[in-house]
């Protein structure tokens, strides 16, 4: 049954995008030729997507606790879509997508709003055809230089069906996705560095894996696959706009590359951001630029980063500021003589921690509060890791799809990749303990997946607002004491909470007790916890390491 535009689609839209660019994030990262062949185009657009649905989730979450029954309407979901969308956009198609859900968001939240008042029922067949239109117009406007044969091109081919297709909203969506997916295979004859792969756009295919999963949202049904169809003509260029160019045309990259892809979040007014794209156009390429109401996500590739970063401070106040080094891994490969036998990469969320692992030999890859590595960081530490098999040790089960990822892409390029699914630093820590390189990689793998698996793990963690668990209600300034993920614990003090948090997770037996202290808690805690552990359970050892994780004040091992 066709379902309502609401706030409720809005969220199975969310999860169904998230759930097919999750099953196709290893084809798309496969394809990604253009503009730079990092193989993280797929990844990108995951993250991209998946900031977007836990915005959404927020925004219920919080209405679930103001009384049964309370739920958002359509612009306070697509709102919190297209901001979340904004502030966790990856890369140069993850940019582009945030700016077309941005679009989007604009027209519906417009029409809800409008239609508040007693009076007929919305037109939202129309109401659709006008978000999509709206979100290629501000994807242009976002996009310092399109090019033919891109996501945009995908996105102008779904508007143009959309505004000729009679029917309910339902309908207007599967028209746009199947004209998406026609455009889609015709990329390759229209981008050079495509046709020349035999591939089509890999930002292209994950625009219609979320199209797809817009129709599948409001038909009722399961997202179609992003197969593409038969080529067909251009889509045609019926809408114009002030700002906008005649058509797709741009000059595809030429030369060498750029050596820096720098991505940041800018506070700044819209003057200032007119000044810093004309700035940033002349020092490098692939810029884009999208956002509004004072927040922008600024993306360029350059040759010098450092300018790239000083431009936006001029224009107002850059944070989450990421540099990747394009020729890194090229330039490591210069650097590094015969490979070893066997490497672990691990991540990690604090300089502690960092230097726990590195310790014991692992190639680190540092983890930032609200900013997950890509799968292409993960690939240049594999190759900086020189090895010929290589044991990767994500830490975390939010990491798990960029992990699987660089495996994917490392093994493309020779090297024997084992992921094993650590879900916290504890079990990579236990991981670590009986790693030897000494025994046959797949004994080792096993080992060290045994390890990770005996391990039980906890975090405390300290609640943002007041929400619904499964421990029950919690305030904003409550501690929670996760156990393997689920909340288990409410309290009002650290280490009173973590002291029953122990005591659960004791009942069920265990001989060593691994604490990992956050930034800034103090040596006090642990040898409060310690004093517990000898006290209650005296044949259980402790151990204590000062991690430096900014995102949670303890983790706990059991094993």
């Amino acid at each position: 049954m066709p379902h309502a535009l609401d706030a409720d689609v809005v969220r199975t839209w969310c999860a169904l995008a998230l759930d097919a660019l999750g099953r196709a994030r290893e084809e798309i990262d496969a394809i990604n030729v253009y503009p730079v062949a990092d193989g993280d185009t797929g990844t990108n657009l995951y993250l991209t997507v998946e900031s977007a649905a836990r915005a959404v989730d927020a925004v219920f979450d919080g209405h679930a606790t103001t009384g049964p029954g309370s739920r958002p309407g359509l612009a306070e979901a697509v709102r919190a879509m297209a901001h979340g969308a904004l502030i966790g956009a990856r890369g140069n198609s993850g940019t582009i997508l945030a700016q077309l859900l941005r679009g989007m968001a604009e027209v519906l939240a417009a029409g809800d709003e409008d239609h508040r008042a007693p009076g007929p029922p919305p037109d939202e067949a129309g109401l659709l055809r006008r978000a999509l239109r709206r979100a290629v117009e501000s994807a242009y406007e976002g996009v310092a230089r399109p090019v033919e044969g891109t996501v945009l091109t995908v996105a102008v081919a779904a508007a143009d069906a959309a505004a000729s297709a009679a029917g309910d909203a339902a309908t207007v969506a599967r028209a746009a996705h199947e004209r998406a997916r026609t455009a889609l295979a015709a990329t390759p004859g229209q981008l050079e560095v495509l046709g020349r792969a035999g591939v089509v756009d890999a930002g292209g295919q994950g625009l219609v894996e979320v199209l797809g999963a817009l129709a599948a949202a409001l038909a009722g049904t399961t997202p179609v696959p992003a197969a593409a169809a038969a080529p067909s003509p251009r889509p045609t260029r019926a809408w114009r706009h002030e700002g906008c160019p005649a058509d797709l045309g741009g000059d595809a990259a030429t030369g060498a590359a750029p050596a820096f892809e720098v991505i940041y979040l800018l506070d700044a007014g819209d003057d200032a951001v007119a000044r810093l794209r004309t700035r940033l156009d002349a020092l490098g390429e692939s810029l884009v630029v999208v956002g509004g109401d004072g927040l922008w996500n600024v993306h360029v590739h350059v040759d010098d980063a450092g300018a790239a970063v000083e431009a936006g401070i001029e224009a107002g106040r850059p944070h989450r500021i990421r540099i990747t080094h394009f020729g890194a891994a090229a330039q490591e490969a210069t650097r590094v003589g015969e490979p070893a036998q066997r490497a672990v990469v691990a991540l990690v969320p604090g300089e502690g921690l960092a230097a726990l692992c590195a310790e014991a030999g692992a190639t680190v890859v540092g983890v930032r509060p609200g900013e997950p590595p890509a799968s292409g960081e993960l690939v240049q530490a594999i190759r900086r890791a020189n090895a010929r098999e290589v044991v990767l040790l994500p830490n975390d089960a939010d990491l798990r799809h960029t992990a699987a990822a660089a495996a994917e892409q490392a093994r493309t390029e020779g090297v024997r990749v084992a992921l094993i699914p650590t879900r916290s630093p504890v079990q990579g820590i236990a991981a670590l303990a009986v790693h030897e390189s000494a025994r046959r990689f797949d004994e080792d793998v096993v080992a060290m997946t045994a390890a990770a698996g005996a391990t039980r793990y906890a975090e405390l963690t300290v609640a943002e607002r007041q929400s619904w668990t499964m421990a029950g209600v919690c305030q904003a300034g409550d501690v929670l004491g996760l156990i393997d993920g689920d909340v288990a614990v409410i309290g009002a003090e650290l280490a009173f909470t973590a002291e029953t948090v122990l005591d659960r997770m004791l009942a069920a037996g265990g001989e060593m007790v691994t604490l990992v202290l956050g930034a800034g808690v103090p040596d006090t805690v642990a040898d409060r916890l310690q004093r517990h552990v000898r006290g209650g359970h005296l044949a259980v050892d402790t151990v204590v390491y000062r991690g430096g994780q900014q995102t949670a004040p303890l983790l706990i091992g059991i094993e």
